[in-house]
């Protein structure tokens, strides 16, 4: 205290000296007495502060702890099922309390279960604040669930666009890892594409405003994205609708990132879904972002037509959807490709551009097929598109050979079923 600021009629000063020399001076104001009580009650006073800075360091201390947990630093869960892997930039994203999901889920009840896939099941949940979101939790038989919650943490973070799933949250607790999706009201694309009842409530406007999100969506993760992302698992289980039938390309867990003109990679380990999957991916572990552009040319083929392209089958012809649809071309009858469902509603020009544009995207090899930006131009515009080649996977036999190989080429072929 600066006593030149000292004001005597309106405060006490208080000085501090040293117990010997007031225990050495008799006419002192304190006795020995006093001063031991004195001391006491200073000595008393020291060690309840210092037991009190003592709490608060540990306090600190455990905090720090659990913070690091919920990034997957020092986590139990990471570390249990993988001691190599570190979950990085996750400030940007919120992170949940395992007790808010229990109660947004019911405790993760059946009721609130709208889906399960190789990740795990997924639940609607509502929010304290009223907010509905898709809780996908890690399944403890998940044999991929860790790396594809590590792909989706770091990516979709990352991603912002309006055909773009939104990650809203994230928990890690003990060997709980769950993610915290938006929720989209009308489900996925595939619910209504392949059932009977429900495919007549998509009208070919909306499969064609659909089959355009799609393809701006890719667009932005393969040239437009702060990270370039090639998805390799586009499939329609993994389209997601909203309210107003706006798609929204969902599950990155499998995605891979490049960077610039880096646009290719091989793996000894192919994982996808079979029907969506490129050839050059299939049989060599090679993936780029012309395996999107053909999974997205079998998307393109199945919206039009209302068949799933792994299933089809035809009592003229033993080919799949993909042949059947290159033998109408060439016939120039594309346009009986058209779901039954879609006969009121189509506009001919629109469902011919998207079939030859499917078929553009579904040639046999990479580089013959366009790049996502091309087939964005191709969609909007009017002009002359070049003549597609014969397509992958043509006939049923050749691609039900490929899938009941062991190895091929050394390489791994793994079975995801649509989540």
């Amino acid at each position: 205290m600066d006593i030149r600021e000292y004001e005597q009629d309106q405060d006490d000063l208080y000085i501090r000296m040293a117990a010997s020399y007031l225990a050495g001076h008799k006419g002192s104001l304190f006795s020995s007495n006093k001063m031991e009580g004195l001391l006491a009650m200073v000595l008393s006073i020291s060690s309840t502060v210092m037991l009190l800075s003592a709490l608060m360091y540990a306090c600190r201390k455990k905090r720090k702890r659990l913070h690091m947990k919920a990034q997957g630093i020092q986590g139990h869960a990471l570390r249990k099922k993988n001691t190599g892997v570190q979950i990085e930039h996750l400030d940007e994203i919120p992170v949940f309390s395992l007790n808010q999901i229990v109660k947004a889920t019911g405790n993760f009840s059946n009721n609130n279960k709208i889906g399960e896939g190789g990740f795990g099941p997924v639940y609607k949940g509502i929010l304290e604040d009223g907010q509905e979101v898709a809780v996908k939790r890690l399944s403890d038989t998940s044999q991929q669930g860790l790396d594809e919650f590590k792909n989706e943490v770091i990516y979709i973070a990352k991603l912002q666009h309006r055909n773009l799933v939104k990650l809203l949250g994230y928990c890690i607790h003990g060997n709980e890892m769950i993610l915290l999706y938006e929720y989209m009201v009308n489900g996925s694309l595939d619910s209504f594409l392949f059932d009977d009842t429900k495919s007549s409530m998509l009208n070919w406007p909306q499969r064609f405003h659909i089959i355009h999100g799609i393809a701006r969506g890719i667009l932005y993760l393969h040239q437009d994205s702060r990270l370039q992302i090639i998805h390799r698992d586009l499939k329609a289980s993994n389209i997601l609708l909203d309210d107003d039938m706006n798609p929204k390309i969902s599950d990155f867990g499998l995605a891979r990132k490049f960077v610039g003109l880096d646009a290719a990679a091989k793996t000894k380990k192919v994982v996808g879904t079979y029907g969506y999957i490129s050839p050059e991916y299939a049989v060599h572990g090679r993936f780029s972002i012309k395996s999107d552009v053909f999974s997205f040319g079998v998307l393109v083929l199945e919206i039009v037509s209302g068949k799933k392209n792994r299933e089809f089958s035809h009592e003229d012809h033993n080919v799949n959807l993909l042949g059947h649809a290159w033998k109408l071309y060439k016939q120039g009858r594309a346009i009986d490709l058209v779901s039954e469902s879609l006969r009121e509603s189509c506009i001919v020009s629109e469902v011919l551009r998207s079939i030859h544009v499917g078929l553009l995207c579904v040639q046999h090899y990479a580089e013959d097929r366009p790049t996502m930006l091309s087939v964005v131009l191709m969609l909007v515009s009017e002009g002359a598109l070049p003549q597609p080649n014969q397509p992958a996977f043509f006939s049923e036999e050749s691609r039900r050979e490929l899938e009941y190989l062991p190895s091929v080429d050394e390489y791994m072929i793994t079975l995801l079923h649509p989540r």
